[in-house]
């Protein structure tokens, strides 16, 4: 197995046992952390189904960044139903997919050498390019969904 291998299951890997907070006691003092859950495996052709699996504990079930895994964040998550609001009222699809590509920078996302995203896709398609894009795609087009009427 490769190293560029190892690191794209590892990431990926990190990515899904991140999804779930949950609270320790240490000391008198609350300290947050993240419960590691095993990896899910989602249908690429259901946006909600990839939004559930892999948004929604930081992002919340309803797109405004109410998560259950916010607490544990040290940046805040993106309330995704202002996207179109905040873009003068159209939906910028482009860099919702790129984000979600891990190819713009997106603090909470991690850095470039960190591509989270595009490995987490990449992984969970067994490295399909075809299969990746079509997830990108209908994550996308359910988050343009989710936007504020």
């Amino acid at each position: 197995m490769s190293i560029k291998q190892l690191i794209l299951m590892f990431t990926a890997l990190f990515v899904f046992t991140c999804t779930v907070a949950a609270q320790d006691q240490t000391q008198g003092q609350t300290e947050k952390t993240i419960k590691h859950v095993p990896i899910q495996s989602t249908s690429p052709v259901s946006g909600k189904e990839m939004y559930t699996a892999y948004c929604a504990a930081c992002h919340g079930t309803d797109g405004k960044g109410g998560g259950p895994a916010t607490s544990a964040l040290k940046i805040p998550p993106t309330d995704l139903t202002l996207l179109s609001k905040n873009n003068g009222g159209k939906f910028p699809s482009m860099k919702v997919s790129s984000s979600i590509r891990n190819e713009s920078a997106v603090p909470a996302h991690g850095s470039r050498e960190m591509p989270v995203w595009g490995a987490l896709f990449w992984s969970v398609s067994g490295g399909h390019e075809t299969e990746v894009q079509q997830r990108v795609v209908n994550l996308t087009k359910y988050i343009e969904s989710l936007q504020a009427k």
